[in-house]
């Protein structure tokens, strides 16, 4: 038997391919998130689309305030659940995405957000 055979390295094999696959699940999570949250603002953005004339004129955007914050609210979780979770891995035959990438992502489309959030209040 070689030294490249022993179980103990056949183990370890496995093991890091394990982690390497958690790392891509990671980022296909991340992903599947930052859509939710971009969902919810969308729900949120076509509440007050379709309901700007409801009286009293703050109920659609309170309601949609309420969408378009718990959208924020998903993109701020789903950066701090993915960073964590990558600080605790380590990469071994891919190359995850880099922490720095998942803030980026998830401060556009929070600052997006609330943008949005400020046009809806701000323009009548």
């Amino acid at each position: 038997m070689t030294d490249d055979n022993l179980p103990d390295d056949h183990a370890e094999r496995k093991t890091d391919l394990a982690e390497d696959r958690t790392l891509l699940a990671n980022e296909r999570t991340f992903a599947g998130w930052v859509r939710t949250g971009l969902a919810s603002v969308g729900i949120g953005l076509g509440f007050h689309a379709l309901f700007e004339k409801m009286e009293p004129s703050w109920l659609p955007r309170a309601i949609s305030t309420c969408f378009i914050l718990a959208g924020i609210t998903i993109f701020y979780l789903a950066e701090r659940n993915s960073r964590a979770l990558l600080e605790k891995l380590d990469a071994h035959a891919v190359a995850p995405v880099r922490r720095v990438n998942l803030r980026i992502v998830a401060v556009v489309v929070g600052a997006g957000s609330f943008i949005l959030l400020a046009g809806i209040w701000l323009l009548v």
